[in-house]
């Protein structure tokens, strides 16, 4: 099991829009994901048209040492489970962070779906913040992939989330997150301003940026308001098609590489 969370401190860079499609794209594939929502905004749980669910989200767990298992819901979606968020997440940062353990209690809480190997992928929607709930999700995670918007504010956001993946590796909490992926988002074609900013990400992070990239459409930002996943609600769109092609430039990336050539070399006699 793969702990994959989607993060970015800056708001309205597509991030819940990617953990939603990636998560319905991965389970399209038939791959057993849970989505699990850190969001106090709960935008996540309503974007596939669910209600936020007293005692239903994390903090019970976080907080009250509720199994992590009773918290998973099916969705409308074949493997697809959620863990639904709820405004009460809102608080939890304020008593993890008093608790003086709050780099390890996620991670300890994530522990048992590890053990039992009931997922293949967790999908965490992270806060748009540099809070407890991001910091926590970081330390839990094995990868970050960072969802960014095709203008040059986003490069600032960027430069911050890659200096806090430094430091959760540098302070022991979590030694092996890696960045796993930049996502461009919201981009536009017919603006020279989304091309040179793709290209200026390229150039500095390389192969980290992946192929994909998310165009801006009308369809994307409906979906949510229909409690569906793109590739629900407009399936043939080029919304649904960008998220198919990321989820399986996600898989890809996450294959073992093929022997080279050179290993099945015959010395002649």
């Amino acid at each position: 099991m793969r702990i994959v969370a989607i993060a970015n401190q800056k708001g309205g860079v597509g991030k819940t829009t990617s953990a939603i499609n990636l998560s319905a794209c991965l389970a399209d594939r038939g791959k057993r994901t849970l989505l699990l929502d850190l969001d106090p905004q709960a935008n996540a749980t309503s974007g596939l048209g669910l209600m936020q669910e007293d005692r239903g989200s994390l903090y019970a767990a976080l907080v009250e040492n509720e199994d992590v298992h009773n918290l998973i819901r099916s969705t409308h979606l074949s493997n697809l489970s959620i863990i639904r968020s709820h405004q009460e997440l809102a608080g939890c940062e304020i008593e993890l962070a008093q608790a003086g353990n709050h780099l390890a209690r996620l991670r300890e809480v994530l522990q048992p779906l590890r053990t039992l190997s009931v997922f293949d992928y967790v999908i965490m929607d992270c806060p748009p913040s540099l809070g407890v709930l991001m910091t926590s999700a970081l330390a839990a995670a094995d990868e970050l992939v960072v969802p960014m918007q095709c203008e040059y504010f986003g490069l600032e956001g960027l430069s911050k989330i890659v200096h806090i993946v430094q430091q959760i590796r540098e302070c022991g909490a979590n030694p092996d997150l890696t960045l796993e992926g930049i996502v461009m988002t919201m981009f536009d074609s017919r603006a020279n301003l989304g091309h040179q900013v793709v290209n200026d990400v390229r150039g500095y992070f390389g192969e980290v940026v992946y192929e994909t990239v998310i165009p801006r459409t009308v369809r994307l930002g409906e979906a949510p308001s229909f409690g569906k996943s793109i590739i629900e609600y407009d399936p043939a769109g080029k919304g649904a098609q960008a998220y198919r092609a990321l989820a399986d430039e996600f898989l890809r990336r996450r294959q073992p590489a093929p022997p080279s050539l050179q290993s099945f070399a015959v010395s002649s006699p």
